[in-house]
């Protein structure tokens, strides 16, 4: 009889163990950044480590949207890549897990303020400007004058021409909206993107997708982060990227451990994992064009750098608070959304 209880409690006990080490070896991942570094990333990741990663692709917003949603009962450990707004908002919530990676230290200094913003509750991954990428051959083509300014994109010959996210569901297009509006000031940044309204074709899920239209000649130009226009370029496309004259925004895409994560060590691997300079100096070979956080990682010479673009000062801490989010998305909403073409 005691032999028989020893040994329930032997199968008992080595069945809780292979439980617990299947789960240790699983990661909930959402993924915020193109469909191909993502899939980079995780095929790297599962050949250094024992651990299946489950990865959804997300848009930023809408990667905050499911974070938020699921805060009582979270779904998701991690959440790598997007514009770094959304994960400001998000950890401003507490929807996302302090951390201190010993990576920290080796990381660029926009990234750590960005950790240390957010009470370290996201990192910097890489940063990239905002800007456009157009068709060359459609311009040309069609006699379009160059867009180097935020302005030119308003000619009236354009009509139709232009494709950019909606910033509810992109980072990307939030990006914008927030630039607009520490460049112009609230009011004329929307009195400028009604004009702008009378341009654009189509306002579109996912940030990268404007110029991906325009590179298979689809639209004439795409409003996006200038990598995302760069990578079209690297393929073969006829695209050109721009910077706007005015100045421009610029994002600095961020890394989240979304709190109550059913995989916090895993989530925490990952996270040390992606910060090293081999994996981000990867990145360019998914064509993927920003810049690196890690200091000692390799700048892929295609990526457009800051010290050739006129930066304004964006301002994350404001336009990072939830609040302000969300007024600015719904004016937008009121203003723009309701009547776009």
């Amino acid at each position: 009889m005691r032999l028989t209880v020893l040994s329930t409690l032997f199968l008992a006990t080595t069945s809780l163990a292979a439980g617990s080490a299947l789960a240790a070896g699983d990661l909930n991942l959402i993924c915020a950044a193109d469909v191909v570094i993502c899939e980079q990333m995780k095929g790297d990741f599962e050949k250094d480590h024992d651990i299946k990663v489950n990865m959804v692709r997300m848009s930023s917003g809408e990667a905050y949207a499911k974070i938020r949603a699921e805060a009582r009962n979270p779904k998701t450990d991690l959440w790598w890549a997007g514009t770094g707004d959304p994960h400001l908002q998000a950890a401003s919530e507490g929807l996302t897990e302090e951390y201190k990676s010993p990576m920290l230290d080796q990381l660029q200094d926009w990234a750590k303020s960005q950790a240390e913003s957010s009470g370290f509750k996201t990192v910097g991954v890489y940063a990239g400007a905002l800007g456009w990428g157009y068709n060359t051959d459609i311009f040309k083509q069609k006699g379009y004058k160059e867009p180097k300014c935020w302005a030119d994109l308003l000619a009236p010959e354009l009509k139709g021409e232009l494709q950019i996210a909606n910033p509810n569901s992109s980072g990307t297009a939030y990006t914008a909206l927030a630039s607009l509006v520490q460049i112009m000031g609230e009011d004329k940044a929307f009195e400028y993107l009604k004009a702008l309204n009378a341009n654009i074709s189509q306002y579109t899920k996912s940030g990268s997708a404007p110029v991906k239209a325009a590179a298979r000649g689809e639209t004439g130009l795409g409003i996006v982060f200038m990598h995302d226009a760069v990578a079209q370029i690297a393929e073969g496309f006829p695209v050109k990227s721009i910077a706007p004259c005015e100045g421009t925004g610029y994002e600095i895409g961020s890394m989240s451990i979304v709190k109550g994560a059913r995989n916090m060590e895993n989530a925490k691997i990952w996270y040390d994992w992606s910060l090293k300079p081999e994996v981000q100096s990867r990145m360019k070979d998914a064509k993927s064009f920003q810049l690196p956080s890690n200091k000692t990682a390799e700048i892929p010479k295609e990526a457009p750098r800051f010290e050739d673009i006129k930066l304004i000062d964006y301002d994350f801490k404001t336009y990072g608070d939830p609040e302000k989010r969300k007024a600015l998305l719904e004016r937008w909403d009121r203003e723009i959304g309701a009547v776009a073409n």
